[in-house]
């Protein structure tokens, strides 16, 4: 079996909902990664066999096939075939793994993995917002459960038995070394600064500095039967 290489990591920062990224469209934002991957690699585009892109909700500016039209947006060769895959929020770690596999198959022997999720420009379930996306005989098996991932979480808390204090503690603590390894500049070495119509973007929007655990038990849970 062939072995397997990552030859470099880049991608954008993390924005935040209405955040510094919202108006660059997905195609765009993921193009900057695919130039800045050249840029930093020396890559020549022509030996790429795939590009194989993550991406939940595939609809309005995500649709069509966000990963072939991010290829074109980045100027490459229109040669290069380029996929969208959906496993949830493992989407673009799904990326990786089938394009690791395909090269330890020996089908292909350079592949370009990713994803994009740009949820200001299209919301949360909004792939589901019309017709029926489960199918009746799912629902029937699970008596007509919506598939809620808010409720899932709280009935996973309480299979395990997580409270919901030692959740908002292990939040807290996850807030707490993303913001200190942000100050020490861990994530500037693979971070792509976004040039935008307001500024530019380079660091990382989403760590919430100043958490606490006091603040999050403020928060209002899905349900009150979680403890």
């Amino acid at each position: 079996m062939r072995e397997v290489v990552i030859a470099a990591a880049v991608r954008t920062p993390v924005g935040k909902r209405n955040g510094g990224l919202a108006g660059v469209h997905p195609a765009d934002l993921s193009a900057l990664v695919l130039e800045a991957l050249v840029e930093r690699t020396g890559l020549d585009p022509e030996i790429v066999d795939d590009v194989i892109w993550g991406c939940v909700s595939q609809v309005g500016d995500q649709s069509s096939n966000i990963g072939r039209y991010s290829v074109l947006a980045a100027g490459w060769p229109e040669s290069i075939p380029g996929t969208t895959i959906n496993r949830a929020c493992g989407s673009s770690q799904q990326s990786i793994d089938f394009a690791a596999q395909a090269v330890m198959s020996g089908q292909q022997d350079v592949v370009v993995a990713g994803g994009v999720e740009i949820m200001s420009r299209v919301p949360l379930g909004s792939a589901r917002a019309s017709g029926q996306p489960y199918g009746p005989r799912a629902l029937a098996r699970y008596d007509g459960f919506a598939f809620n991932q808010g409720i899932s979480a709280e009935k996973i808390a309480q299979k395990w038995g997580f409270s919901r204090t030692r959740l908002d503690e292990y939040a807290t603590t996850s807030h707490e070394r993303a913001a200190a390894a942000q100050d020490r500049g861990a994530f500037e070495a693979q971070i792509v600064p976004v040039v935008t119509d307001e500024g530019t973007v380079s660091a990382d929007e989403g760590i919430r500095r100043g958490t606490t655990v006091e603040k999050l038990a403020g928060l209002k849970p899905h349900s009150p039967t979680t403890g």
